[in-house]
């Protein structure tokens, strides 16, 4: 195993870490940005108001890609696996 086939193993796994994260927080973040512009304009400060409307839009997400996330995934593992004897010798 090179230190070539190391880093691109690694870049592999990082690029899909970060399409598998990016719809998940990209939810979170705009549900955060809307509760908190309706925070300011309504002068409620409220904890749990902000953090029941993300953990329903980070459910939401999955749901919708769920199956996706899953297919992204297991394609990496499949390759992975599938390069072993590759990797190995």
């Amino acid at each position: 195993m090179t230190p070539e086939s190391v880093m691109t193993l690694g870049q592999q796994a990082i690029e899909l870490i970060l399409m598998l994260a990016g719809p998940l927080l990209l939810s979170a973040l705009l549900i955060g940005l809307v509760v908190s512009v309706f925070q300011a304009a309504t002068q409620i400060n409220e904890q749990t108001l902000s953090f029941i409307p993300k953990l329903i839009g980070i459910f939401a997400a999955l749901i919708f890609l769920g199956p996706w996330m899953v297919s992204m995934m297991v394609d990496f593992i499949q390759r992975l696996y599938g390069n072993i004897p590759w990797l190995a010798g």
